[in-house]
């Protein structure tokens, strides 16, 4: 089972993005664990996941989770425009390219 992280300001909203990217990996027959935490909560999961993404809203902390990650894992920045419209199905695509 691969494990997703979304990280944003309070672990709120990206909630809904959580289960628009699990609907649409148990529609492709994936079994991926989606989770959403708030900044603050990451660094204790970094060890557990296989990629971070951050929400738009806090991008200017990309430095720091990469810093924490370590290199373990991958950590980019969710698009705006995916993360507005809740696209969960491009959003999963964009985890899976950063897994490879």
């Amino acid at each position: 089972m691969k494990k997703i992280l979304l990280v944003c300001s309070a672990g709120m909203s990206t909630s809904m993005l959580v289960k628009k990217m699990q609907e649409a990996a148990e529609n492709e027959g994936k079994d991926y664990e989606v989770e959403a935490l708030a900044l603050s909560e990451a660094e204790t999961k970094v060890d557990d996941v296989d990629v971070i993404l951050l929400g738009p809203q806090v991008r200017f902390q990309k430095a720091q989770v990469e810093k924490v990650a370590n290199g373990k894992v991958p950590v980019d920045v969710i698009d705006m425009q995916q993360y507005g419209m809740m696209d969960g199905e491009r959003v999963l695509k964009h985890a899976e390219s950063l897994m490879k």
